[in-house]
């Protein structure tokens, strides 16, 4: 093993279900990296609505107790364990939210995750598996790398993971202003697609426009918003919706004939029944995804590397303050992904 490890390693804790109040941080002894691991000094780390739930205990997957919480990190390698062969001290790293998840097609052999079933990143020190690694952006700091694993990668999953995925000429429609929908507006324009946002509240239509969204829909001044995209679109309706709202009904009669609809949740965690004919109107395609695989991660990067991509950052709090990080996440309605950083990095 290189390099030595501190002497002491601060981490939050949490049993799922347990809320904010529940969230202990706790000063340990350094774990030593085993065989294939590796230690990241984690310099940031990113919230999305998958850490509320976890604390709230509506997350779907298995969470263990006492768990590290938080999928999302970003830090340098410090020390690697026997066997790693593709790490070494130095290197400036974030992880998959899935670290069994190499490519292919989800599988239930690849469902532990960070911040679950396995411990994540709300910690000073994580030991991870070497084959978990994705390598930074050269161009963005430890704050910016945070906001990818989640976020990011569901929503280059929901724009390219069908196998078919954007060309330039398609409409792209985004419900909401969360970090899902924001990176989808930047990589569906990069993809040369047409964006149509949605939101709620006035104050951000402008913000979408600046992120890249060519029109903006205020769903509570037009409720039946999917008939303002249709008029948007000439009737037509558009090519791929990205619906992280659960808007599922509006969002189908938004689509065109053999339209895509990537479904990533509902914020709200209700669930309205769906007529199946609206299906047949559309002969649409619904595909329910949970984040990437470690290729889809990769991929995204080499794109987040040529066009210079910066993710939308709404706030920065330190270490020792991540419960009001969780606070402001939850009440806030923040444009952009809210940080947790160790480091002035």
């Amino acid at each position: 093993m290189a390099t030595t490890l501190p002497p002491s390693v601060r981490s939050y804790h949490v049993n799922s279900g347990d809320g904010v109040d529940g969230l202990s941080l706790r000063t340990d002894e350094p774990r030593t990296p085993g065989i294939g691991e590796v230690a990241v000094a984690v310099h940031a780390v990113s919230l999305s609505f998958r850490e509320l739930l976890v604390l709230r205990g509506q997350y779907v997957l298995p969470v263990k107790p006492d768990v590290i919480p938080v999928s999302d990190g970003a830090g340098q390698v410090i020390a690697v364990g026997p066997g790693v062969q593709r790490a070494r001290p130095g290197d400036r790293v974030t992880a998959t939210l899935f670290p069994l998840w190499r490519d292919g097609p989800l599988q239930p052999a690849y469902l532990p995750q960070l911040g679950g079933s396995l411990d994540g990143m709300l910690t000073e020190l994580a030991i991870l598996p070497e084959h978990a690694l994705v390598p930074i952006p050269a161009h963005l700091s430890y704050a910016e790398a945070a906001t990818l694993p989640c976020a990011a990668v569901t929503a280059w999953n929901a724009l390219t993971g069908d196998g078919s995925g954007i060309q330039p000429g398609h409409t792209v429609l985004t419900t909401g202003s969360g970090g899902v929908s924001l990176f989808a507006v930047q990589l569906a324009k990069l993809l040369g697609a047409t964006v149509i946002a949605t939101t709620g509240q006035p104050g951000k239509e402008q913000r979408l426009r600046d992120l890249g969204a060519d029109d903006v829909v205020n769903y509570r001044a037009v409720p039946d918003w999917h008939t303002a995209v249709r008029d948007i679109t000439g009737g037509r309706g558009v090519d791929r919706v990205v619906d992280t709202a659960g808007t599922l009904e509006q969002s189908i009669k938004s689509l065109a004939i053999n339209g895509h609809l990537a479904f990533v949740g509902s914020l709200s965690g209700h669930w309205r029944p769906l007529d199946p004919r609206l299906l047949f109107s559309a002969a649409a395609t619904i595909r329910a995804l949970a984040v990437g695989s470690h290729a889809q991660f990769t991929h995204l990067n080499e794109i987040i590397t040529a066009h210079q991509l910066r993710p939308v950052i709404d706030r920065v709090f330190p270490f020792e303050e991540a419960g009001a990080a969780y606070r402001y996440y939850e009440s806030a309605s923040p444009f952009g992904k809210v940080i947790i950083k160790r480091t002035a990095s």
